[in-house]
């Protein structure tokens, strides 16, 4: 006879209690199967640019810089010390977050920095624009997976977060526990 466990999800959005019950450990392990994938799509983004170094991402924030509905956000970083630092950031930046969410440590943390990093990529999206290649795309779905992520975590399950939560720093500052999967 197997026993059914069943997971609460108790939070609040935009200011009302919400609750979403999952069911069974499945669930947990698609979560955990979904951080592994976006991890491994970021990890692969950032090791392409770090190995084909140098990056330029002058193309991308100065069209976005020009064309886009974050014009005013991605102006200082279209030239000088701003895209330099883009430059080195967006590499560095989805090199550490996939290896957050492929190792499941700091897996919110991880997710949270990818999905900022996709509001950018999505509300830019290349020469011609936000949504130059419509609406809804990959940008949009990897956004939400991200999202995702970081509602559910997922670093307990096959992951670092499991044994960091166990820590004497985390049991003595349990907000911390926020910061992990």
């Amino acid at each position: 006879m197997s026993t059914q466990t069943s997971h609460r999800l108790e939070t609040q959005l935009l200011g009302r209690d919400v609750s979403v019950t999952l069911s069974g450990p499945w669930t947990a392990y698609w979560i955990r199967f979904l951080s592994f994938i976006m991890g491994w799509y970021f990890l692969h983004a950032g090791l392409d640019k770090l190995v084909n170094w140098p990056f330029d991402a002058g193309w991308f924030v100065g069209g976005a810089a020009q064309a886009s509905i974050l014009a005013p956000i991605m102006a200082p970083f279209a030239e000088g010390a701003g895209l330099a630092f883009v430059n080195v950031a967006v590499p560095v930046g989805q090199t550490l977050i996939g290896l957050g969410l492929i190792f499941g440590g700091f897996t919110r943390v991880a997710a949270f920095f990818g999905a900022f990093l996709m509001t950018f990529f999505y509300f830019v999206n290349g020469p011609g624009g936000a949504w130059a290649h419509g609406m809804v795309n990959g940008d949009l779905l990897a956004l939400l997976l991200f999202v995702t992520v970081v509602v559910f975590g997922s670093g307990k399950v096959f992951g670092l977060d499991g044994y960091l939560r166990k820590t004497a720093v985390v049991r003595n500052h349990p907000r911390l526990q926020y910061l992990l999967g």
